[in-house]
């Protein structure tokens, strides 16, 4: 077996834009005894989890939900909906909207990929704009999906879905629309029915901080009834014996038993705490997060402040530095990690992730390790960007209490 000698004293940072550090509560959740997953007592957790998750996605439709990460979840969303052949609108926002491409590719459908050209596309949102007017060319309907990622965790950018819906509706199109939120679910505001989103694919490891190997198929009425007549081929990932055995609380498979006390727990945190009040904590500390990007003098990776993440901020790095290396430095001196380039950004830009059960206090930690990490790299900052940071959330603490006096 092999023996790890890198033990340093305290907890490990795990900074990068997910799998996001598990809390305790449901680490202790996930460590209670596995039941019979065709008894009484896993039947009650069953339809406790499946009517819980549809708080978090907002949606009073059907939520289905795999032993599988996200990647399966994307599978799944066209392998029932979609037929061989079909043509499908795709958006290039980053590296995992890529990836999703190809994975359309490799199953036999005919994606077109629509973007900005360069890297341009990797560092704003979705352009609606772009869409309706691809729709409206398509007179005659050929295009059966429009695809886009609304979170998307490579780049730090976060797409407006609302808008594409319009786009949609504006061109007069019947294209279903698929939107990728496995990183944006429950740390980014999130409305599947009011934004008319036809199958929302997620997963377990970003806000629900749980552990990968959990994912999600929101599925409308629409979706459903294309369902029925898709072609591809699907068994494991039909939606309809699942929906069907959901109704008592049980799967037609062995479920994760112990993912899905973890996942209750979750679920329990979240609307604890509120899902308002867990959107603006995460919108506080990507704030603070970027004042401390600009107060270093380094560009942020997301172009568009309007298009934001509230997940994790893409930090890039000045020429003649390799931004993995730096990522190396930091990891070896301060125990923190940090999400690497991907794709067309690999090696020009790192990742801080400001998700899941993330506080002020562990920002500050995670921007401080940044800071030392980077003078100890020989990067040049114009100031101090755990200076920023702190003013940032003082200022914002000012304001709670004065609408509160208010």
């Amino acid at each position: 077996m092999l023996k790890l000698d890198f033990h340093p004293a305290g907890r490990h940072f795990l900074q990068i834009p997910g799998p996001s550090p598990v809390p305790d509560r449901i680490l202790r959740a996930m460590s209670y005894p596995t039941i019979d997953h065709r008894g009484p007592e896993f039947g009650a957790l069953g339809l406790q989890v499946l009517a819980g998750i549809k708080k978090i996605f907002k949606t009073e439709q059907p939520v289905v939900i795999y032993p599988a990460s996200g990647t399966g979840a994307w599978e799944a969303a066209l392998t029932n909906t979609l037929s061989a052949g079909d043509h499908v609108l795709m958006v290039e926002t980053g590296h995992f909207a890529t990836l999703w491409k190809k994975m359309a590719e490799a199953l036999g459908l005919q994606p077109e990929f629509l973007g900005l050209p360069g890297i341009e596309g990797w560092r704003r949102g979705v352009q609606p704009e772009a869409i309706e007017q691809r729709l409206r060319q398509d007179s005659g309907h050929q295009i059966k999906a429009v695809c886009v990622v609304h979170n998307e965790t490579s780049t730090g950018v976060t797409s407006d879905i609302a808008a594409v819906r319009r786009a949609i509706d504006a061109a007069g199109h019947p294209a279903l629309l698929l939107v990728d939120t496995i990183s944006g679910l429950a740390s980014a505001d999130y409305r599947h029915d009011e934004w008319g989103v036809d199958v929302t694919v997620s997963g377990s490891q970003k806000g629900l901080m749980l552990p990968p190997g959990i994912s999600f198929n929101a599925v409308s009425k629409k979706a459903l009834e294309a369902s029925k007549h898709s072609r591809l081929p699907k068994a494991f990932w039909g939606w309809t014996e699942i929906i069907e055995m959901n109704a008592s609380g049980y799967w037609p498979y062995t479920p994760n038993t112990n993912l899905l006390y973890g996942l209750s727990e979750a679920l329990d945190m979240i609307l604890g705490e509120g899902l308002d009040n867990v959107f603006a904590r995460h919108q506080r500390l990507a704030a603070a997060c970027r004042a401390a990007v600009n107060a270093w003098g380094l560009q942020i990776q997301c172009a568009d402040p309007a298009v934001y993440s509230p997940v994790l901020t893409g930090v890039m790095t000045p020429a003649g530095f390799d931004a993995d290396a730096i990522r190396k430095t930091i990891y070896e001196n301060f125990n923190m990690s940090l999400g690497t380039g991907l794709g067309k950004m690999k090696g020009r830009m790192f990742r801080i992730g400001h998700l899941g059960e993330a506080n002020e206090l562990t920002l500050m930690a995670t921007l401080a390790g940044c800071e030392m990490g980077l003078q100890q790299a020989g990067v040049k900052l114009a100031g101090s960007g755990v200076a920023a940071a702190m003013q940032q959330l003082m200022a914002q603490q000012h304001e709670q209490q004065l609408r509160k006096i208010a």
